[in-house]
């Protein structure tokens, strides 16, 4: 058991900086740090609400960790592969935060100790020939059946990774990807996702990379991670936030944020890259994934699914939006999205979304401009799903949303602004 951990800055990972010091909180359960004396000289704040001053930062709410430690921990599946191979003494976030490895997201790593980089080992990365095995090793932690110690290396190198649903890292051509595995869900789900995010490409969305995986019976979607570059210095890490750390950040102290698109549109006025208006081309693009997420009825675009990018972090560095990942139809029809859109609030109309557009710097006439250009891909998504492999079954099914009722009626109707 752990109730003390250090923190530690892996950008180049050959050379670890100590961050400070992580303690488990007695009431709330929460993780707080303190930033060490070197950092405090030469380091940074890694979110607005831990500013580099010598206290001990504490959570913001029960069962977190503070600030941008929390982005560090793992989700829902990350934790059930901890418990199943590590099998800690106590489920602490302490642990979770320890055994979560040396590939979680971004730029942080845990350690036993202050002096020295010592985190959870993992085994190296599974490659892409192992991938129908690695699915196999997923679907027994899914029943809950026991595994090998070849199985427990292989899920540990990157089982811990985020996210609700069952996913790995996997190395392909040297580089890592998230592998996706499917779930047991009425359609196919990672072919579907692939054609979703190369569609959003096609919209003026910056997104992730992807690239379907065909194992025994079903297909895998492996999404090239975004937070880790390779140069000429070997492979760097990436400082990120999800986009609910840097709005809880910027929260008066005691108060509920608003967690939306027109909020960190306007985090992103504030703190981004202002150099040749990169924080003005992140806040139109911003508006065009909310559009796009609204016409194909992804609802699933909550605070952990937008990320953001820290830039030169060493110098007090600016955010740029990150990647667009997990993007795809939820075929769920709720009329509503987790983020919120506008002045309705979560009501996934274009209405709605046109209702707040000068917070992302656009004027109602270029903001409809954007619109009907998403309108125009959006409008092509069933040829380009069918290229992409996707069954008539699936189209059929996905159509029921997205060419029924409200969606279709807004893209028909939506005209120009003069």
């Amino acid at each position: 058991m752990h109730d003390a951990l250090y923190l530690w800055f892996l950008a180049d990972p050959a050379s670890p900086r100590l961050v400070g010091e992580l303690r488990l909180m007695a009431v709330g359960k929460g993780v707080s740090l303190t930033y060490a004396p070197s950092w405090l000289v030469q380091g940074f704040a890694l979110s607005e609400d831990l500013p580099l001053i010598n206290i001990e930062h504490l959570p913001r709410a029960k069962a977190v960790a503070a600030g941008a430690v929390d982005d560090a921990r793992p989700d829902r599946w990350g934790e059930r592969v901890i418990q199943h191979i590590d099998k800690p003494k106590r489920l602490s976030l302490m642990e979770y935060l320890y055994y979560a490895g040396d590939d979680r997201f971004g730029a942080l790593g845990v350690s036993t100790s202050s002096t020295a980089y010592l985190p959870s080992r993992n085994g190296p990365l599974p490659r892409l020939q192992d991938a129908q095995t690695l699915s196999e090793v997923v679907a027994k932690v899914n029943a809950k059946e026991p595994i090998n110690a070849l199985e427990r290396q292989m899920l540990s190198a990157g089982g811990s990774f985020g996210g609700a649903k069952p996913k790995a890292l996997i190395e392909i051509d040297g580089e890592q990807w998230v592998i996706k595995f499917f779930n047991g869900e009425p359609i196919d789900v990672p072919l579907i996702e692939h054609a979703s995010m190369t569609l959003a490409k096609q919209a003026g969305i910056t997104a992730a990379e992807t690239q379907v995986l065909p194992l025994l019976g079903e297909n895998a979607l492996a999404v090239k991670r975004f937070d880790r570059q390779s140069g000429r210095e070997g492979s760097q890490r990436i400082h990120c936030l999800s986009a609910g750390t840097a709005l809880l950040a910027e929260a008066v102290q005691g108060q509920a944020p608003d967690f939306g698109y027109p909020q960190l549109a306007q985090l992103l006025r504030r703190t981004g890259v202002t150099r040749n208006g990169a924080n003005q081309q992140d806040m139109h693009e911003l508006f065009r994934r909310m559009v796009f997420n609204i016409l194909i009825d992804n609802t699933d675009d909550h605070e952990k699914n937008h990320a953001l990018l820290v830039t030169q972090p060493s110098r007090n560095g600016r955010l740029r939006l990150a990647p667009a990942f997990d993007v795809l139809p939820t075929n769920s029809g709720q009329g509503h999205q987790e983020f919120i859109v506008g002045l309705e609030g979560r009501d996934g109309t274009l209405a709605n979304a046109m209702s707040q557009c000068v917070l992302f710097g656009l004027t109602t006439k270029t903001a409809a401009q954007e619109v009907l250009a998403v309108i125009a891909v959006v409008n092509r998504w069933r040829s380009h799903f069918k290229d992409c492999g996707v069954t008539d079954a699936d189209l059929a099914s996905l159509a029921q949303r997205i060419d029924g009722g409200e969606l279709l009626a807004m893209r028909q109707s939506f005209k120009a602004v003069d």
